[in-house]
């Protein structure tokens, strides 16, 4: 049982209002032949504020609304209005199918408990009550709920099925090709962590591999090119989700508190004298963070469509952006040219019904597999890939593969010769194609005239292509196969002394 202690808040004196106990007695009744453990009553009155205690089960406070409605009628008749409500003190106790194996926090309580498979929550005066009506109460007993769950699949892989394995192919090269361009001098560590400087002969690589997707993939599929956004405001991320859970990941903006030079001055001559970046100045003349920068191209493509209905001569809606690079803060997990901090993707994002998506999706399919095994000759695979939690919230997952309705997200892996055998070696996700259903057309209001609308994306990572190229081909062009070669411009490389 819930219970609540709310205060109703008044446009003047109620003291000596005496229909108000009948009021709240006729509440109880109405209220109780519905919701049959409801109970209310006076706790107390002061001036133009009237306490009420409240219990239960379920949402308490999804009540208050209510009694105000109920009470309108009575206090008209005084001429008097209700301005607002405020919790005083508010316990709610969530039902847990398992006991959790840990303590954890969550924000916004007065204090939170644990005890065997029952979380115990405490608000007081200082919740902000405009929340209420947000779903905020709501959504803070469901993460409860949804820490709990997390610890039952902490440290287990996400679920991954292959679905299809190319045939196998001999590898003469066993090098990580990392270590052999640096030795080349074909890439130079960048000035920052995770970032490198591609030299001519790797910049040639790249725009190879460009080329191939935006000429051989995306421009036959009919996808148009657009320019999206590399600064994400906050607002953004709230709509995709990346706010769950990606943080750790993100490179956050801040704008300064002022243009003015002469606000400056300090930091300015300190970098004069000392000729370093005097961080803990810079900071004080910083606003709160705004967003990031880009994590994921798709969410500012989402966004220019907010909003927005799409005609039908233009679905299903195909567009990739390739402008600028991508930021996450890798730290442990970096390694070579595959896994940096600062990294080029191609972005493709498709909108359309649910059959034109599928259709989208098929043709990708094929399309990425003649380009794999023709063009550029890899021993690869592709697997349907679910985290194990998502597994559990049903229609994600490979039982879904041949239905219309699937959604989810297919890995395309190769494997790494220099990592070790195939069967225990790790091999690399070099590409990715997800179909996310309405999840991002809902978040953002996007409509097709006349129907509903799913999306999906492919983004295509232009450091894992080549890394996986070069582990399995090797930097000695006269291994190259020769498909690849008629997009390779040959380049001279910078020589040093």
């Amino acid at each position: 049982m819930n219970k609540l202690k709310v205060s109703l808040v008044f446009s003047s004196d109620i003291s000596a209002l005496s229909t108000l106990d009948n009021a709240i007695k006729d509440i109880q009744k109405t209220v109780q032949d519905k919701q049959k453990s409801f109970k209310i009553s006076i706790d107390s009155m002061k001036e133009n504020e009237l306490f009420l205690n409240i219990e239960s089960e379920g949402f308490t406070h999804t009540f208050v609304p209510r009694i105000k409605n109920l009470l309108m009628p009575i206090m008209k008749k005084s001429k008097i209005g209700i301005r607002t409500y405020r919790i005083i003190d508010y316990v709610i106790e969530v039902e847990l199918e398992k006991k959790p194996k840990h303590e954890f926090t969550i924000p916004m309580v007065t204090k939170f408990e644990l005890k065997g498979k029952k979380a115990i929550l405490t608000f007081d005066e200082s919740f902000d009550t405009t929340q209420i009506d947000t779903g905020v109460i709501e959504r803070i007993v469901t993460l409860v709920k949804d820490k709990v769950t997390a610890q039952f699949y902490e440290g287990k892989a996400e679920y991954n099925k292959i679905i299809w394995t190319s045939k196998e192919i001999k590898h003469p090269y066993k090098d990580d090709p990392t270590d052999e361009m640096v030795k080349k001098q074909w890439i130079v560590q960048g000035p920052g962590q995770g970032q490198w400087f591609h030299t001519p002969s790797s910049t040639a690589l790249f725009k190879a591999m460009e080329k191939i997707a935006v000429e051989k993939i995306l421009k036959p599929l009919g996808f148009r090119e657009v320019i999206a956004p590399k600064v994400v405001p906050f607002e953004v991320w709230e709509k995709t989700g990346h706010l769950s859970g990606s943080e750790p990941e993100m490179y956050f903006v801040s704008m300064p508190k002022s243009r003015d030079i002469k606000d400056w001055e300090e930091v300015i001559d300190h970098y004069k004298i000392t000729k370093k970046a005097p961080v803990d100045k810079i900071k004080k003349m910083l606003k709160d963070p705004v967003g990031g920068l880009c994590y994921a191209q798709c969410p500012t493509i989402y966004n220019a469509f907010q909003g927005k209905t799409i005609a039908k001569e233009s679905l299903p809606l195909l567009i990739f952006d390739r402008s600028g690079v991508s930021n996450r803060n890798e730290a442990g997990g970096r390694h070579g040219i595959e896994r940096v901090n600062e990294f080029h993707r191609i972005e493709p994002v498709f909108i359309g019904t649910i059959e034109q998506v599928e259709e989208i999706k098929k043709k990708l399919m094929d399309t990425y597999k003649d380009i794999f095994e023709k063009i550029l000759k890899l021993e690869w695979r592709y697997s349907d890939v679910v985290p194990f939690y998502m597994q559990q919230s049903g229609g994600f997952g490979a039982d879904k593969q041949d239905e219309t309705n699937w959604k989810g997200t297919i890995d395309f892996e190769a494997y790494l010769p220099y990592r070790g055998t195939r069967t225990d070696s790790e091999w690399l996700e070099f590409q990715n194609l997800s179909v996310v259903g309405d999840k991002y057309t809902k978040a953002f209001n996007i409509k097709g005239q006349g129907v509903s609308l799913w999306s999906g994306c492919t983004g295509i990572g232009l450091e894992r292509w080549v890394a996986t190229f070069l582990a399995q081909h090797g930097l000695d062009k006269k291994n190259w196969p020769k498909e690849f070669l008629e997009f390779f411009e040959e380049t001279e490389e910078i020589k040093f002394l």
